[in-house]
Protein backbone atom coordinates (compact mmCIF):
# COMPACT_ATOMS: atom_id res chain seq x y z
CA UNK A 1 0.00 0.00 0.00
CA UNK A 2 1.12 3.54 -0.68
CA UNK A 3 1.65 6.06 2.08
CA UNK A 4 -0.04 9.45 2.07
CA UNK A 5 0.60 12.63 4.05
CA UNK A 6 -2.50 14.35 5.42
CA UNK A 7 -1.38 17.91 6.28
CA UNK A 8 -3.58 19.97 8.59
CA UNK A 9 -3.76 23.66 7.67
CA UNK A 10 -4.33 25.75 10.76
CA UNK A 11 -5.03 29.49 10.93
CA UNK A 12 -2.44 31.63 12.70
CA UNK A 13 -3.38 32.82 16.16
CA UNK A 14 -4.42 31.33 19.44
CA UNK A 15 -6.12 27.94 19.59
CA UNK A 16 -9.88 27.86 20.11
CA UNK A 17 -11.21 27.87 23.69
CA UNK A 18 -11.53 24.50 25.47
CA UNK A 19 -15.29 24.25 24.94
CA UNK A 20 -14.67 24.21 21.17
CA UNK A 21 -11.33 22.38 21.09
CA UNK A 22 -12.21 19.46 23.41
CA UNK A 23 -15.00 18.00 21.23
CA UNK A 24 -12.80 18.38 18.14
CA UNK A 25 -9.94 16.51 19.83
CA UNK A 26 -12.37 13.75 20.89
CA UNK A 27 -13.40 13.36 17.23
CA UNK A 28 -9.76 13.38 16.09
CA UNK A 29 -8.85 10.69 18.66
CA UNK A 30 -11.82 8.58 17.55
CA UNK A 31 -10.66 8.88 13.93
CA UNK A 32 -7.13 7.87 14.99
CA UNK A 33 -8.58 4.70 16.55
CA UNK A 34 -10.56 4.04 13.35
CA UNK A 35 -7.38 4.43 11.27
CA UNK A 36 -5.56 1.99 13.58
CA UNK A 37 -8.41 -0.54 13.45
CA UNK A 38 -8.40 -0.34 9.63
CA UNK A 39 -4.63 -0.87 9.45
CA UNK A 40 -4.19 2.53 7.79
CA UNK A 41 -2.37 4.27 10.66
CA UNK A 42 1.37 4.97 10.28
CA UNK A 43 2.01 7.95 12.59
CA UNK A 44 0.96 11.54 13.31
CA UNK A 45 2.36 14.63 14.96
CA UNK A 46 1.44 18.14 15.95
CA UNK A 47 3.81 21.02 15.28
CA UNK A 48 4.77 23.97 17.45
CA UNK A 49 3.93 27.49 16.22
CA UNK A 50 5.64 28.69 13.00
CA UNK A 51 7.64 31.17 15.09
CA UNK A 52 9.65 28.20 16.43
CA UNK A 53 10.79 27.20 12.93
CA UNK A 54 14.33 27.55 11.63
CA UNK A 55 14.98 27.48 7.89
CA UNK A 56 18.24 25.92 6.69
CA UNK A 57 19.16 26.97 3.15
CA UNK A 58 22.13 26.43 0.85
CA UNK A 59 23.42 29.65 -0.71
CA UNK A 60 26.50 29.27 -2.87
CA UNK A 61 28.77 27.10 -0.71
CA UNK A 62 27.36 28.24 2.63
CA UNK A 63 24.45 26.83 4.58
CA UNK A 64 22.51 29.68 6.15
CA UNK A 65 19.96 29.47 8.96
CA UNK A 66 17.10 31.89 9.41
CA UNK A 67 14.67 32.10 12.33
CA UNK A 68 10.98 31.84 11.60
CA UNK A 69 8.88 30.08 8.99
CA UNK A 70 9.94 29.63 5.39
CA UNK A 71 6.89 31.54 4.19
CA UNK A 72 4.71 34.05 5.99
CA UNK A 73 1.01 33.42 5.66
CA UNK A 74 -2.37 33.47 7.36
CA UNK A 75 -2.24 29.73 7.95
CA UNK A 76 0.43 27.13 8.55
CA UNK A 77 0.81 23.38 8.81
CA UNK A 78 -0.22 22.68 12.37
CA UNK A 79 0.11 18.91 12.25
CA UNK A 80 0.09 15.88 10.02
CA UNK A 81 -0.88 12.24 9.79
CA UNK A 82 0.81 9.62 7.63
CA UNK A 83 -1.48 6.82 6.51
CA UNK A 84 -1.37 3.71 4.32
CA UNK A 85 -4.04 3.42 1.65
CA UNK A 86 -4.45 1.27 -1.46
CA UNK A 87 -5.03 4.31 -3.70
CA UNK A 88 -5.71 8.05 -3.79
CA UNK A 89 -9.48 7.59 -3.52
CA UNK A 90 -9.09 5.73 -0.22
CA UNK A 91 -6.59 8.33 1.04
CA UNK A 92 -9.00 11.14 0.11
CA UNK A 93 -11.77 9.43 2.07
CA UNK A 94 -9.53 9.44 5.16
CA UNK A 95 -8.72 13.10 4.40
CA UNK A 96 -12.44 13.91 4.29
CA UNK A 97 -12.97 12.17 7.63
CA UNK A 98 -10.07 14.11 9.16
CA UNK A 99 -11.40 17.41 7.77
CA UNK A 100 -14.81 16.67 9.33
CA UNK A 101 -13.22 15.76 12.68
CA UNK A 102 -10.75 18.62 12.95
CA UNK A 103 -12.84 21.23 11.06
CA UNK A 104 -9.74 22.49 9.18
CA UNK A 105 -8.50 22.06 5.60
CA UNK A 106 -6.52 18.89 4.88
CA UNK A 107 -4.02 18.46 2.05
CA UNK A 108 -3.59 14.86 0.87
CA UNK A 109 -0.33 13.99 -0.91
CA UNK A 110 1.28 10.67 -1.80
CA UNK A 111 4.77 9.96 -0.50
CA UNK A 112 7.42 8.65 -2.87
CA UNK A 113 7.92 4.93 -2.54
CA UNK A 114 11.38 3.39 -2.18
CA UNK A 115 13.22 3.73 -5.47
CA UNK A 116 11.13 6.66 -6.72
CA UNK A 117 12.97 9.92 -7.32
CA UNK A 118 12.08 12.92 -5.22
Amino acid sequence: MKQYLLSIYQPDGDPPPPEILEPIMRDVNALREELKAAGAWVFAGGLHAPSTATVVRLKDDDVLTTDGPYVEGKEHIGGFTVIKAPDLDAALEWGRKLARAITLPIEVRPLHEDGEHC
